[in-house]
């Protein structure tokens, strides 16, 4: 159900626009003059085409971009490209992963430079509205340009691929729209914007869930206090530091604890840890802010000097090294959730029975959640493996490096669902460790919130029983964790 409009301008298209359009929350208008822009480039290009060679209008592409395509032949040869590029194998992408791909692409090509025919925009935006997505299946990108990916849009927008739902009237593709549908990494973009909008979400969660942990073992506040962090200056771990602060009601220069000297690094390191990762979330969607609204089709229309220029910008390092930066950053936000969880279990921090377990005697308690956190933290190491180290040679050698750009964003999606069961098991620790302790934070306070609505939602047994439906429930309760992060940020 549409809620909103976003308009599209080739200029301002953000995460969250992209993230909107893709549940379908939001309804796309394309803007006055970025369609003026497309006419422009579109009219231009035909011009252009016809008087001199360019890349895929009037050559092929690849190792085939020296041979000439005769002017006879131009028409049907946009739709060869199409038929031919049109080869992306394995599953067929989500509804909400096609939609993300569209939205991008619809702004991409109203900044201007692909020098398509407009009513492609059109047709894009009048999917997005009702619904519509072509099918686009998995693997077919390198890094270079989601080529396959889009074929298969580009085919589904000729009428020649299926549409899931009621597709927008077939557009008459030629080779003056063809490669320039196609040259785009709208794709990696989209599903990076899914998937950065979902785990920064997570990560605000974490902190929350961290603050509950540290209430649970009577933590000390010192390794938040405002003059350690101005000591080191470090934007992320200074804001993580400030936020932790809001969160517990702990003064900016707290008053050092009678126990214990100080916390497990779960607990000392918790800004030096999260902190980068926001910086990471803060550096990727920068690169996504960019490129979200870039002209980078090749070759790129000039209709200012009426000329079409071949190079380089579809190559996505900078996008696959962002991602693989903000995974690295994650995992290491998980794991230091699992040291807390295995603090929680300890009796030397929460004066209760090993792995808070009831009375019965050799009760096992949470004990299982280690292993089960462990676990999924071994899935999200495997998904954190730098993509942007892979290499291919393609083409005859013609195109002799990759940034694997695609395969960093699949990972990064991937690894939402992993971070979220680890950070889950913490929870549901934290929460039994809180209940036998008979502790609760002033209600007024971010944390106290937050252990209200955990409270409801948990369920109070603690005998020995499964936990799966446990975890679960805490895995979703993370989503609404964030908005009282975000309310302590306020």
């Amino acid at each position: 159900m549409h809620t909103g409009l976003v308009v599209l301008d080739g200029v301002a298209l953000g995460v969250a626009d992209v993230v909107r359009l893709a549940d379908g929350t939001a309804r796309p208008v394309p803007g006055t003059e970025a369609m003026k822009r497309v006419a422009e480039s579109w009219d231009a290009a035909r011009r252009i085409a016809a008087t001199g060679r360019v890349y895929g209008r009037s050559t092929g592409v690849g190792a085939n971009r020296n041979e000439p395509v005769p002017t006879e032949a131009a028409a049907e040869h946009g739709l060869r490209l199409l038929r031919s590029h049109a080869g992306a194998i394995g599953e067929e992408l989500p509804a909400r992963q096609v939609r993300a791909m569209l939205a991008v692409r619809a702004n991409q090509l109203l900044a201007g430079g692909a020098g398509l025919r407009p009513t492609v925009v059109t047709a894009l935006c009048e999917a997005l509205e009702g619904g519509a997505y072509p099918v686009v299946h998995e693997f077919g990108s390198v890094g270079t340009g989601d080529i396959a990916a889009l074929a298969q849009a580009g085919l589904a927008l000729a009428g020649e691929h299926p549409w899931k739902g009621a597709g927008p009237e077939p557009q008459p593709l030629d080779n003056n729209d063809a490669l320039a549908f196609i040259s785009s990494n709208a794709l990696a973009l989209g599903q990076s914007a899914l998937a950065l909008h979902e785990l920064r979400g997570l990560l605000e969660a974490t902190q929350v869930v961290g603050a509950l942990s540290l209430l649970a073992v009577d933590g000390s506040h010192e390794a938040y206090a405002a003059p350690v962090h101005a000591a080191r200056p470090h934007r992320g771990s200074g804001e993580v530091a400030r936020a932790m602060r809001e969160l517990i009601g702990a003064a900016d220069r707290p008053t050092p604890p009678l126990g214990r000297i100080q916390d497990p690094y779960g607990f000392r390191c918790l800004p030096q840890i999260h902190g980068p990762a926001h910086d990471a979330a803060d550096a990727l969607e920068q690169v996504l802010d960019v490129e979200i609204n870039a002209a980078a089709e090749n070759p790129l229309i000039s209709p200012e000097d009426m000329a079409a220029y071949h190079h380089g910008g579809f190559y996505q390092a900078q996008l696959a090294l962002a991602l693989d930066h903000f995974r690295l950053a994650l995992t290491q936000v998980a794991r230091l959730s699992t040291s807390r969880l295995s603090t929680l279990n300890e009796p030397a921090y929460t004066r209760l029975r090993p792995f808070l377990a009831d009375q019965e005697p050799a009760s096992s308690g949470v004990m299982i959640l280690e292993y089960a956190a462990g676990a999924a933290l071994g899935d999200l190491r495997a998904f954190s493996a730098p993509a942007s180290l892979g290499h291919a040679v393609l083409s005859r050698g013609v195109e002799e490096q990759a940034s694997f750009a695609s395969l960093a964003a699949r990972q990064t999606l991937r690894a939402c669902g992993a971070f979220r069961l680890v950070v889950g098991c913490e929870l549901v620790a934290a929460v039994r460790a809180l209940r036998q302790r008979d502790l609760g934070p002033d209600p007024e306070l971010p944390v106290g919130r937050a252990l209200e609505l955990a409270f409801s939602a948990l369920d109070e047994d603690q005998a020995d029983r499964p936990l799966t439906h446990d975890v679960t429930v805490a895995a979703a309760l993370l989503d609404r964790f964030t908005d009282i992060w975000r309310g302590s940020e306020a």
